[in-house]
């Protein structure tokens, strides 16, 4: 559904947070195996998600890839702007240049609700509530498994 680059930066900020859930900053080699993908593209995506600010790294040893918990969470929609611009979220699924209710593409009655579903899903779900089911989840499988 989305480019290569939205998959592994939202693979890869979703894994990142987990690890910082875990108190621990992993790097990117560990990042780049984990998500499968190339460890020179991860490397790449994770400096420009450092740049825009979505995410902090520290260089060294103890350092690695870190959310700052002062900064309020990062909706999907953010993140996916950034990466693909926001035509994902307004634009035709046939492709045209102008298409609304008042000049519907073939497609746009049936597209549009799934379009305003997908829009709705990734404003509401972020990188952190992401991880933070993933936690949960391992936390309740290992009580069940004691």
């Amino acid at each position: 559904m989305f480019n290569k680059e939205t998959e592994y930066a939202l693979r890869g900020l979703v894994y990142i947070k987990l690890q910082n859930l875990r108190g621990r900053r992993p790097g990117t080699s560990e990042v780049a195996k984990e998500i499968e993908a190339p460890p020179f593209y991860t490397a790449k995506i994770l400096q420009r998600l450092v740049r825009i600010g979505f995410l902090n790294s520290l260089k060294g040893k103890g350092g690695g890839f870190f959310f700052d918990p002062e900064k309020p969470d990062l909706p999907l929609i953010k993140l996916i702007s950034a990466t693909e611009g926001d035509r994902s979220f307004s634009g035709c699924g046939f492709g045209l240049k102008h298409c609304d209710e008042n000049n519907p593409c073939p497609l746009h009655e049936k597209y549009a609700p799934i379009r305003d579903s997908i829009n709705k899903l990734v404003s509401e779900e972020t990188v952190q509530s992401l991880a933070e089911k993933v936690y949960k989840k391992e936390l309740n499988l290992s009580k069940i498994l004691k």
